[in-house]
């Protein structure tokens, strides 16, 4: 191994994590709990034990700074990251197959509004949520994905039906839904993903496009994309929270902003965080320069919300006591996106990927991710190479995507239960659970 070569792994191993799955410390909301469960997550020493089975799980990468991240809804993410961890290990605890247990872990996540995927999913130019996911199956290399999705409220779930339920890969929009209807699987209103944070989130963004004069996509006019075409709210109701599930072929309502806010297309004054669990808004300097998407406003994966820059998306990689591997990734994109905007995440090879050898889930800029086959590259590299997985994944995040100017992290494993979790921004949430049980979560880059 030449000297330079030697010292990016040497730093890539100190931005990030390699190690077996073993008990390293409780997943807890205490100052004193969570720095040590970040010191964990930042040990180069191997454990002593080497677990048969475990579970891995990410909610994003990007520069989260702590200042930007309040003691509460610090404590409450770390919660969710332990919630999905403990789902997982629920079910290979019981022998369950590693494609069980990513699901579930990912269906925790969805079902939160702190990460952006499933509920919590950001909105797009129209004040539409548009949804991804991917699944798959190391043992039989068996993949399914969606893209653009608008009523599916655990759409992983859906992405796992088109691998095991059709002959294809990767379904889209109307046709990806139609497809879950067909399968029995129920579509809900999209009010559902409404959040007054992401709401926010989306104004902001359209604010500093006009700031910038960046023109707007389509003459402003809303899409009509989903079942049926947005309607205007009800003057000053805000759309209705947690809305039933329609009837298979019922037209569906997209959801709505308050009277009181712009219709898409129109930027309209950044309006003030309305609840406690609303984050400053100073802004934070990424760690390594992106720039933005031609026609965007915004630098790719900072929040609008919050200034942090913030690549939402969620995922988990896991072994089973079979010795079989599976990854999934589930995301609402990014906020302000246009045109049908697709990245990384259901992209097999690119956010998404596993073989019998290791399994990869990623979180960045999509665009990057899906140039480099991100994902695909880090096993390929296990495979061709022989090289140990924390090297293989280390070598890609904080040497080929650094050089090409992307950034974010991803979450591995291989067969015999070694891990590795390198990022190249200053923070990523992440966690992982043995057999023993104890979920330990991380965030920032240092302890």
């Amino acid at each position: 191994m030449s000297p330079s070569f030697s010292s990016r792994m040497h730093h890539g191993l100190l931005a990030s994590t390699a190690l077996l799955l073993a008990p390293l410390g409780c997943a807890t909301s205490s100052h004193a709990g969570a720095a040590r469960d970040e010191a964990a997550l930042r040990t180069d020493e191997p454990p002593r034990v080497k677990p048969k089975w475990g579970l891995v799980i990410h909610g994003g990468a990007g520069v989260i700074s702590r200042e930007n991240l309040t003691p509460e809804r610090e404590a409450a993410m770390r919660a969710a990251l332990t919630q999905a961890l403990q789902a997982g290990h629920a079910v290979l605890a019981k022998g369950g197959r590693s494609m069980d247990a990513v699901t579930a872990a990912i269906r925790v996540m969805e079902d939160s509004p702190y990460f952006n995927a499933g509920k919590g999913a950001v909105f797009n130019h129209d004040g539409v949520n548009e949804l991804d996911a991917a699944v798959m199956d190391g043992k039989t290399r068996m993949a399914g994905a969606v893209a653009g999705v608008h009523h599916i409220q655990n759409p992983i779930d859906l992405a796992r039906l088109v691998m095991e339920k059709s002959p294809h890969v990767m379904m889209v929009g109307d046709g990806a839904e139609a497809f879950a209807q067909s399968q029995g699987m129920p579509l809900v209103d999209a009010k559902y993903f409404y959040t007054e944070e992401r709401w926010q989130g989306l104004q902001r963004a359209l604010e500093q496009e006009k700031a910038k004069g960046a023109p707007p996509a389509e003459q402003g006019q809303p899409s009509t994309q989903g079942l049926s075409p947005a309607q205007p709210s009800a003057p000053g109701q805000p759309p209705a929270q947690g809305a039933s599930p329609a009837t298979p072929g019922q037209p569906l309502t997209p959801a709505q902003p308050p009277a009181s806010a712009p219709q898409p297309g129109q930027p309209a004054t950044p309006a003030q965080p309305s609840s406690p669990a609303q984050l400053p808004t100073q802004c934070a300097t990424p760690a390594t320069p992106s720039q933005p998407q031609p026609g965007s406003s915004l630098t790719p994966g900072v929040d609008p919300i919050t200034g942090d820059h913030k690549f939402g998306t969620v995922g988990a990689v896991a072994l089973d006591m079979e010795g079989n591997l599976a990854a999934g990734t589930s995301t609402g994109g990014m906020t302000n996106k246009r045109f049908g905007r697709v990245g990384d995440a259901p992209i097999i090879g690119a956010g998404t990927y596993a073989d019998e050898r290791c399994a990869v889930s990623a979180t960045g800029h999509g665009e990057f991710f899906i140039r480099y086959t991100v994902a695909r590259d880090i096993c390929a590299r296990v495979e061709y190479q022989d090289l140990p997985l924390p090297e293989a994944a280390s070598y890609v995040v904080n040497d080929v995507l650094v050089k090409a100017g992307g950034e974010g992290g991803v979450i591995a494993m291989d067969r015999q239960g070694h891990v590795a979790m390198p990022f190249n921004s200053s923070g990523m949430y992440r966690g992982y659970i043995s057999e023993d049980g104890t979920p330990t979560v991380a965030i920032f880059q240092q302890p």
